[in-house]
C-alpha cells in the first residue's frame, strides 16, 4: 500500500495501463475486450450500466472525491488558503488553460473538432508529481508547492467544464434530491467523531452512493457528485477517508480508467488525414502549457514583487512546471470522451492526441527537470 501511495510508482502503473489498452484494442482481442466493456450490470429495468459507465461515471467519481478532498485542505489550511498565496500559480493556472485553448482553436477553427476545446487544458497531478519525483532530486520546495497549487487550479477548471459543458437535460427534481444528498452527508460526517462511529460509517456510505445515483439520473456527469461530497465532508474524516482510498484509486480505479480509455484502434490513415482535434491536442499540451504557464508564472512573479528580494521561481523552473503541465492524461481522456461522445472517430483521434501530448510533455518534463534539479544541486554544492 505504501508504494502505491508514493509520488512515482502511480505515474508508472498508469502509464503501463493505458499503453496496455493501446496494445490490446489494436490485436485480435481488442474486439472481445470492446465487447466486455458494453455488457450491462446492475439492476435490469431500474439501473443498469455498461462495465465502460461504470468505470467512468461510478469508479471515476470516486477519484474527484479524493481530488476535492485534497482541494478543500488547500483552501482552508494548506498552499491556497489566502487570497496572496493563490494569486501566482493562479495567474499561471489561467496561462495554462487560455495558451492551449488557443492553440487548439488555431487547428480546429471552423471544423467539428472546435468542441474539443477544453480538453488540452488539464493536468494530471499524479503523472507530473511521479515525474518531479523521479527527475526532480533537489528542486526547492516552493517548485512542487507551485506545481501542487497549479494542478488544483486546473482540476477545478476540469471540473467546472464537466459541469457546465457537457451536462444536458438536467432534471431539477433529481438535482434537488441530490443536493440534499450532499448536506445529509457533510452532518453525516461530523458526527463520526462521536459514538456510534460504525453505523455512521455505513450511513454515509449509503448516502453517497444514493446522492450518486441521483446526480447520474439528473443529467449532470456523475462525477460531480464525487467532487460535492468532498467538498462537503468534514475535514478530518475526509483526509482519513482520502488516506485509506488513495491506493485503491492509484493502483486500481485510474488505471482502470487509463486502460479502458485508451482502447483505441490507431487509424490506418496518413498523418495528413488525421483529424485537426488530434493536432491541435498533441501541439497544445506540450507547447500551450510550455507557454502559457511559463509566461503568465513569470508575470505573476513580478506582480507586487519585491526588487530586492530574488524570486522563489527563475525563469528555467517555470518551463519546467509548464512541461508538467502538459502532461494532460487523466481529464484530459476523460474530457476527449465527453466533448465527443457522439463522435467515435473524433473521440478516438482525440484520445490518441491527448495520450501522444502528454508522452511528448513528458518527455520534455523528464528533460527539463533533471536540468533544473542539477542546477539547483550545483549552486548549492557551491554555496555550502
Amino acid at each position: 500500500m505504501t508504494l502505491l501511495r508514493s509520488d512515482r510508482f502511480p505515474a508508472i502503473v498508469l502509464l503501463a495501463a493505458a499503453a496496455l489498452g493501446l496494445v490490446v484494442a489494436n490485436t485480435a482481442a481488442g474486439t472481445v475486450v470492446d465487447d466486455a466493456m458494453h455488457v450491462y450490470l446492475g439492476i435490469p429495468g431500474f439501473f443498469e450500466l455498461s462495465i465502460e459507465h461504470w468505470i467512468k461515471d461510478g469508479l471515476l467519481a470516486v477519484f474527484f472525491f479524493v481530488v476535492a478532498v485534497e482541494l478543500q485542505f488547500e483552501l482552508t489550511a494548506g498552499e491556497l488558503n489566502s487570497a496572496r498565496k493563490a494569486m501566482q500559480p493562479a495567474i499561471a493556472a489561467a496561462g495554462g488553460v487560455v495558451v492551449p485553448i488557443a492553440i487548439f482553436l488555431a487547428f480546429s477553427w471552423g471544423t467539428d473538432s472546435a468542441n474539443g476545446w477544453p480538453i488540452p487544458t488539464a493536468t494530471d497531478i499524479a503523472f507530473a508529481l511521479g515525474v518531479l519525483a523521479v527527475f526532480g532530486k533537489g528542486l526547492p520546495s516552493a517548485l512542487r508547492i507551485f506545481l501542487l497549487a497549479l494542478a488544483i487550479l486546473d482540476d477545478i477548471v476540469g471540473i467546472v467544464f464537466i459541469a457546465v459543458l457537457f451536462t444536458n437535460g438536467v432534471d431539477i427534481g433529481m438535482l434537488a434530491l441530490a443536493a440534499v444528498g450532499v448536506v445529509a452527508f457533510g452532518i453525516l460526517s461530523r458526527q463520526l467523531d462521536g459514538r456510534g462511529r460504525v453505523p455512521i460509517m455505513i450511513a454515509l456510505i449509503v448516502v453517497a452512493v444514493v446522492t450518486w445515483a441521483l446526480v447520474y439520473k439528473s443529467g449532470v456527469h456523475a462525477t460531480i457528485a464525487g467532487v460535492a461530497l468532498g467538498l462537503a465532508m468534514a475535514q478530518q474524516p475526509a483526509l482519513r477517508t482520502r488516506h485509506a482510498l488513495e491506493p485503491w484509486v492509484n493502483g486500481v480505479i485510474l488505471p482502470l480508467f487509463a486502460f479502458s480509455a485508451a482502447l483505441v484502434v490507431i487509424p490506418s490513415v496518413s498523418p495528413s488525414q488525421l483529424q485537426p482535434a488530434f493536432w491541435g491536442i498533441v501541439v497544445a499540451l506540450p507547447v500551450g502549457k510550455i507557454i502559457g504557464i511559463s509566461l503568465f508564472g513569470w508575470l505573476s512573479l513580478r506582480i507586487g514583487h519585491d526588487r530586492t528580494t530574488a524570486p522563489a521561481l527563475r525563469f528555467g523552473d517555470l518551463l519546467a512546471a509548464g512541461a508538467l503541465g502538459g502532461i494532460g492524461f487523466t481529464v484530459s481522456l476523460l474530457l476527449s470522451e465527453l466533448a465527443f461522445s457522439g463522435e467515435p472517430l473524433l473521440r478516438d483521434e482525440a484520445i490518441l492526441g491527448v495520450l501522444t501530448g502528454s508522452v511528448i510533455s513528458l518527455v520534455l518534463a523528464g528533460i527539463l527537470v533533471s536540468w533544473r534539479a542539477w542546477h539547483h544541486r550545483r549552486i548549492a554544492a557551491a554555496t555550502s
